[in-house]
């Protein structure tokens, strides 16, 4: 009986070490990881901001500051709603001098127009909208089947990353997202 016991037990205990495993393989990296320095300077073209119309370095202008630095592929329903929910995350930080910009990596012609209509319609007032190519910056390591990465960063060193698949991405992720932005305002 105790021979029957330990070996259910140590059945039991595989399959939960294998999905476990199976979980963890499934989700990729991308972006800075934790602890790690950001590669430095890259210049995007800023849609919306004091510097819309021209290519800026959005690294540079928030420095040593708190950021959420977010890249995407699209703009869809999802991306809306967590860059308005950073928007206001990051307004509610200013006392810090929070910054928040995301990258779209994606060589649609139309999608400048998109990110302008809606920057206007969400009434951005802290999150800078900007466009680069769809490999992102060099030296960010943004992963080609990431659909969203959001890295949370303080003295250009990241704090927090969050990386979503295509689809991935669901409301409760953005709850997690702003659980964790304490790590870089505190």
């Amino acid at each position: 009986m105790k021979t029957h016991l330990i070996v259910a037990l140590g059945l039991a205990l595989a399959v939960v070490t294998a999905g476990v495993r199976a979980e963890e393989a499934a989700k990729i990296k991308s972006g800075p990881q934790v602890g790690e320095e950001l590669a430095g300077p890259f210049h995007p073209l800023n849609i919306n901001g004091e510097k819309a119309g021209q290519k800026n370095c959005l690294y540079c202008s928030n420095g040593a500051n708190p950021v959420a630095m977010i890249f995407a592929r699209d703009l869809t329903p999802e991306v809306k709603k967590l860059i308005t929910t950073v928007d206001t995350c990051t307004a509610k930080n200013s006392g810090c001098e929070m910054g928040a910009f995301v990258v779209f990596c994606n060589d649609d012609e139309s999608l400048n127009e998109k990110l302008k209509k809606f920057a206007k319609e969400a009434e951005l007032k802290k999150v800078i909208l900007s466009i680069d190519n769809p490999a992102g910056p060099k030296g960010y390591n943004v992963n080609k089947d990431a659909e969203v990465t959001v890295v949370l960063y303080k003295d250009r060193t990241s704090k927090a990353n969050h990386t979503f698949k295509k689809g991935e991405l669901k409301e409760g992720d953005i709850d997690t997202i702003l659980k964790d932005v304490p790590k870089i305002t505190k």
